[in-house]
C-alpha cells in the first residue's frame, strides 16, 4: 500500500478539527474529529504528542485532552467548574488529562481505548507490528504533578495496552522512561531510562525490550566520564530524546545524536555487540550534527556551526566499521565571517570538586574574523543548568558577533555532554562551583586571546544562566559593565513555593525531595545563601531584566525582587515585561524585542 501523510489542523476561525489522509493521488479522506465528540484539544507538544500509523496504514494513533464532560443537571450531579485541575506545568498548562485516541480510517470511527491506569498520563504512543496493541509512556501524576518540560527525571513507565483494554507495565518500577521506538521487524523496542528526582536532565540508559521473551537489557549504560578519541569519536552518553525513526532497516542497529563535550555528534549502537560508533564527519567540518530521521538506512541530519546556519545532509548507514558518504541536500544561504574556537577548561586545584575530582568543562569563543580595535566580550551562559551550548548555529550569538562583539558560550560543570559525574558534581554546589567555572572560562579566554578587551565585558543568560549572570555581577562587581537576563532565578528560597519544579529547588542545594516535604528554616536558609539576591548591595553593572508574565518555572516576581533591590540603591536597571509569554520568552515578538533591547543595552553601556 502506498504511504500516506496525515495532517491534523484547526480550521481558521473555528474549533473544528479535521484529519486529512493524503497519498500520491491527492486527498483521499477527510474526517471531522470535532463532530465525533470523543476528546478535546489534540496535543502537539514534544512531550506527550505522537502521530503513529499502524503498519497496515488503516489506523492512526494520537494524544488529545480528555473530553470535558458537561454538567449533568437532570441527575443533580453537577460538575463544579471552580474545582482546581492540575496540569503539567510550564508550557504545558493546557495538558491536564491526556488520552489515547485511535482513528480507523476505513470506517471513520474514533475510539478512546479504555484500560489506561487512572494514575498515569499517557503519551509518546506507538503501534505494535500487528496493530493489535499500543506501547506508550505513562507519567504518574499522583500525589500531584510536577513540571515536565525540560525534565527527564519524572516517574513514568513503559506500558502496553491491547484493544480490549488490558494494560501491563513493561519497565521496572520507580524509573523515568521516554522515547519508545519499535524496530522495523517488530522484534524489539528501545527506550530511554533515567532516575527519578535529582538532576532534572541527566545521562540516560538506552534499554531494549525483547518482545518475544519480554526481557529488558541495556544497550548503552550511563556514562560517568566523557571519553576521548577512538571509534566512538569521544562518546559521552545519551542526553536527548530519540528521533521517531531511528532503527536500521535490518533492525540490528539504533542511530541517535547526542552531546559530546562542546560538540554534538551522531552515533550508532549495535544491538548484538553493544558497541557504539560515531558516524559524523571526523574532520569537524561542522560543530553540530543532529539526526532528524532514518528511513530505510538513509540518515537525514541537520548540520551547523557557530558561523554556518543549519544545512540538510543525507547519508546511507554503511556496514559496521565503514565511513558514511555524506551528501548536502540544502546548502546554507550563506556562511558568516566569524572565527570560532572550542576551549577545554580545567578548574584550578582549589576549585576542584572533592567528590568528583579532575572534571574539565568547556567554552566556545566566537568573534568577528576581522576587526580594527579590541573586541568587547559578551559572556553567554546557558540555563538548565543541565543543558549545553554545542558548537552549533546560535542566532543570538551570531547577531551579537555580526555587530562587532565577541561571545563566549560557557559549558560549566553540570552541563550535559561531559558525563554523569559532571552533572552530579553541581548538586549542592550551585552559586559556587558554576560561578567559579564561568569566571575561570572568562579568565582563560582573556589570557589566550589578546584581541578581547577586559575593560568592556558584559554577561547575559536566561533562567539558571540568568542566575549565574546575576551572581557574576554581584561577586565580581568591577569586572562586568553590563548584564542582560531573561527570567533569572534571583532568590531560590522565595521561588520554592511558586515554581512548577519544586523538587529541583531542594536538589540544587543538596537536599533530598519527597512529595510531603515541608520547608524548614535550614532549607530556606541554604537556598537563600546560594542566591544572587544576597549580592545585590554590591551590584553596580547596568542590568536589563526581561520577564515573562506567565512564567510557571521561574516566577516573574523573582526578577521584580532584584529590580526593587537595585532601584532602591540608585543602580542602573531596566525591566521589560511580557505579559503573554512564559519562561522561554519564545513568542516571535518577544524574541525580537528581547534581542533588540539587549543589543541597545550593550551598545549603551559597553
Amino acid at each position: 500500500m502506498a504511504e500516506r501523510r496525515m495532517l491534523l489542523r484547526l480550521r481558521s476561525g473555528t474549533e473544528e478539527l479535521a484529519s486529512e489522509v493524503w497519498d500520491e493521488h491527492g486527498l483521499r479522506k477527510c474526517l471531522n474529529l470535532t463532530a465525533l465528540n470523543k476528546h478535546g484539544r489534540v496535543y502537539d507538544d514534544a512531550h506527550f504528542s505522537c502521530l503513529s500509523w499502524s503498519r497496515c496504514e488503516n489506523k492512526l494513533l494520537y494524544i488529545a485532552e480528555k473530553k470535558n464532560e458537561s454538567p449533568n443537571t437532570s441527575s443533580g450531579n453537577v460538575k463544579d467548574r471552580s474545582v482546581y485541575q492540575e496540569d503539567w506545568g510550564e508550557a504545558l498548562s493546557h495538558r491536564s488529562v491526556p488520552v489515547l485516541c485511535c482513528v480507523d480510517l476505513r470506517s471513520g470511527c474514533l475510539s478512546v481505548p479504555s484500560g489506561v491506569p487512572a494514575d498515569v498520563s499517557p503519551g509518546q504512543a506507538v503501534w505494535s507490528l500487528d496493530g493489535e496493541s499500543i506501547f506508550f509512556v505513562g507519567w504518574y501524576h499522583e500525589p500531584f504533578r510536577l513540571g515536565l518540560k525540560f525534565c527527564t527525571n519524572r516517574r513514568s513507565a513503559l506500558l502496553r495496552i491491547d484493544l480490549e483494554g488490558n494494560c501491563e507495565r513493561l519497565s521496572e518500577e520507580n524509573v523515568s522512561v521516554l522515547s519508545p521506538r519499535l524496530s522495523p521487524d517488530g522484534s524489539a523496542l528501545v527506550f530511554l531510562q533515567g532516575k527519578v528526582f535529582g538532576p532534572h536532565a541527566q545521562c540516560l540508559k538506552l534499554q531494549m525490550l525483547d518482545l518475544k521473551s519480554k526481557s529488558i537489557s541495556t544497550l548503552i549504560d550511563v556514562v560517568h566520564r566523557a571519553q576521548d578519541g577512538g571509534d566512538t569519536g569521544g562518546f559521552s552518553g545519551v542526553y536527548e530524546s530519540l528521533p521517531s525513526s531511528c532503527w536500521s532497516e535490518d533492525s540490528q542497529r539504533v542511530v541517535f545524536s547526542s552531546a559530546h563535550k562542546n560538540w554534538k555528534d551522531i552515533f550508532v549502537v549495535d544491538r548484538r555487540t553493544r558497541s557504539v560508533s560515531c558516524v559524523s564527519n571526523a574532520q569537524r567540518v561542522f560543530g553540530s550534527w543532529r539526526l532528524l530521521t532514518v528511513h530505510r538506512d538513509l540518515m537525514v541530519v541537520c548540520c551547523s556551526s557557530p558561523n554556518t546556519p543549519p544545512t540538510l545532509r543525507v547519508g546511507l548507514l554503511p556496514p559496521s566499521g565503514q565511513n558514511v558518504s555524506w551528501k548536502t541536500l540544502q546548502s546554507p544561504l550563506s556562511t558568516f565571517d566569524f572565527s570560532w574556537t572550542v576551549m577545554d577548561v580545567r578548574p584550578s586545584p582549589e576549585e576542584d570538586n572533592a567528590k568528583y575530582t579532575s572534571l574539565d568543562f568547556g567554552a566556545i569563543l566566537v568573534k568577528p574574523s576581522s576587526f580594527t580595535t579590541k573586541l568587547p566580550l559578551v559572556v553567554f551562559i546557558h540555563g538548565g543548568p543541565h543543558s549545553q551550548f554545542p558548537a552549533e548555529w546560535n542566532i543570538t550569538t551570531a547577531g551579537l558577533v555580526q555587530l562587532g562583539l565577541a561571545v563566549l558560550m560557557v559549558n560549566y560543570r553540570g552541563s550535559t555532554g561531559f558525563g554523569q559525574d559532571s552533572i552530579l558534581s553541581l548538586i549542592g554546589q550551585i552559586g559556587q562551583q558554576d560561578v567559579q567555572d564561568v569566571q575561570r572560562a572568562v579568565q582563560c579566554a582573556l589570557q589566550s586571546d589578546t584581541s578581547l578587551d577586559p575593560e568592556r565585558m558584559a554577561v547575559c543568560g536566561g533562567s539558571h544562566g540568568g542566575f549565574l549572570s546575576c551572581h557574576l555581577i554581584g561577586q565580581f562587581p568591577d569586572m562586568y559593565r553590563a548584564c542582560a537576563v531573561r527570567n533569572p532565578v534571583v532568590n531560590a528560597a522565595t521561588l520554592l513555593g511558586t515554581s512548577d519544579i519544586i523538587d529541583w529547588r531542594y536538589s540544587s542545594v543538596g537536599l533530598d525531595f519527597s512529595y510531603e516535604k515541608i520547608p524548614t528554616a535550614e532549607a530556606l536558609a541554604a537556598m537563600l545563601e546560594r542566591s544572587p539576591i544576597t549580592h545585590a548591595p554590591k551590584m553596580r553593572s547596568a542590568l536589563l531584566l526581561m520577564l515573562g508574565g506567565r512564567d510557571r518555572r521561574v516566577s516573574p516576581h523573582q526578577g521584580l525582587e532584584l529590580y526593587r533591590a537595585l532601584k532602591s540603591r540608585g543602580r542602573t536597571v531596566r525591566l521589560l515585561w511580557f505579559p503573554e509569554d512564559g519562561h522561554s520568552l519564545s513568542r516571535v515578538d518577544s524574541q525580537t524585542d528581547c534581542f533588540v533591547n539587549t543589543v541597545l543595552w550593550l551598545q549603551e553601556h559597553l
